[in-house]
């Protein structure tokens, strides 16, 4: 309200977008002014379609009795009708990035009259690659403006950014980043990673199930996820980045009226699912960043109440596991699924090191499925024989009775061998 530069951190599900959007509104009614052609006075910046659509239902719902002209801008759909939205100006425009620039670009829409930016989940803005987008955007941004950053985590990288968007801004936490929703009940089943199907279908027709937000570390990933499921019998769907807006909106309006009640996700498309009744959230992929973990889990227990939050961690994550432990400062209660569980677990230096090579890697991401491919079949293939070490002291022992039965090379004496020199 005193036009101060705002660094806002809290929980999803905390109520960010009333915080932001309420005073706004009130400075907008008590402050009128005629605008602009192709202009906008509020501009607000999301990382997806979906939660760009959630901010501007309410905007307009807070703001119902008032004047206030709005605007939604993202991509996926025909730029036409956005063009004329923007024609006669608008008070609040809300957007993401990459198609806001290419309307600037078209000369569709000015920003030079924007008196206040906010950016809403800046951290996955960050992590989508907006970076470049959101500097060319401020750069376009009158300097005397004000400008509120909101997140659900507050990285390093989004600490730098603030230090260079924001001026002397307060700085508020409703809770600190590392705390998960004390209302959610965590548990973690160790498993074996070829059998996470099996386990997830069990888990899924074992527990009370209202709507089950799963999560995949990649889109095909998902895909393959909601392939078992149907195939176990479980009604699900998928929503990612390669899904078509109308596919997205339909998937989405389908769990939200429980015709579908179980919703596989990847956490970029997962930041614009504002829906209640959601009572389990379970992570089929433990996610590479663990302040990811808590943003994942407030997903479910909004509003007061409460819900479950099911981690499937195989071997190769017990790293990424032991990190997200450090940042909640607790240790999750687990339970042991695997064939064979294993005594020894990788060193914490390992866990790190295979943390880091492998952390905001996009190249990594993208070949993150095969190199899961080949890694099942590496560990089926070594669980098809029942004899493991049996086989390898067989082979030696096989190997070994075939250099015993060989004829032995002749060796040479000193005079030989300086016969056959001369």
């Amino acid at each position: 309200m005193s036009r101060r530069d705002v660094i806002g951190i809290a929980q999803t599900g905390t109520g960010k977008t009333a915080a932001f959007a309420l005073p706004i509104l009130h400075q907008l009614a008590a402050h009128p002014r005629p605008l602009e052609r192709k202009s906008c006075r509020i501009l607000v910046l999301s990382p997806t379609r979906e939660l760009s659509g959630q901010i501007l239902d309410s905007f307009r719902a807070y703001g119902r009795h008032l004047r206030i002209r709005s605007a939604l801008v993202i991509g996926g759909v025909p730029m036409g009708a956005q063009v004329r939205a923007l024609l006669n100006g608008v008070d609040v425009l809300v957007a993401t990035p990459g198609r806001l620039l290419d309307l600037v670009k078209s000369n569709a829409l000015r920003l030079g009259d924007v008196e206040v930016l906010v950016l809403d989940e800046a951290d996955r803005m960050l992590d989508m690659g907006f970076i470049n987008d959101i500097r060319k955007i401020i750069a376009k941004l009158p300097a005397n403006r004000q400008t509120l950053l909101f997140s659900a985590t507050m990285p390093r990288a989004i600490t730098e950014l603030a230090a260079q968007m924001l001026r002397d801004p307060a700085k508020v936490a409703v809770t600190p980043v590392a705390s998960t929703v004390e209302r959610v009940e965590q548990r973690i089943i160790r498993v074996d990673r070829r059998t996470k199907p099996a386990i997830l279908v069990d888990v899924l027709k074992r527990e009370t199930i209202d709507r089950a937000l799963i999560f995949t570390r990649t889109k095909h990933g998902a895909d393959k996820v909601v392939r078992g499921l149907v195939k176990a019998g479980i009604a699900a769907e998928a929503i990612h980045g390669n899904k078509s807006q109308s596919q997205r909106e339909r998937v989405l309006a389908a769990f939200r009226k429980g015709v579908v009640k179980t919703l596989v996700a990847t956490d970029i498309a997962a930041r614009g699912i504002d829906v209640d009744g959601i009572s389990h959230v379970v992570n089929f992929d433990l996610p590479e960043v663990p302040e990811t973990y808590v943003h994942r889990i407030g997903r479910t227990a909004r509003a007061g109440a409460d819900g479950v939050a099911i981690s499937l961690c195989d071997a190769e994550e017990a790293p990424l596991l032991r990190d997200i432990e450090k940042l909640i400062r607790k240790s999750i209660p687990s339970t042991d699924s695997r064939a064979r569980p294993s005594r020894i677990e990788p060193s914490n230096t390992q866990g790190h090191a295979a943390q880091h090579s492998g952390r905001f890697a996009g190249k990594r991401r993208q070949r993150g499925d095969a190199d899961a491919a080949r890694r099942d079949g590496q560990h089926e293939r070594a669980g098809e024989s029942p004899n493991g070490i049996a086989s390898v002291s067989f082979l030696q022992h096989d190997v070994q009775s075939r250099r015993e039965g060989a004829p032995r090379a002749p060796r040479w004496t000193n005079h030989a061998k300086g016969s056959q020199h001369g």
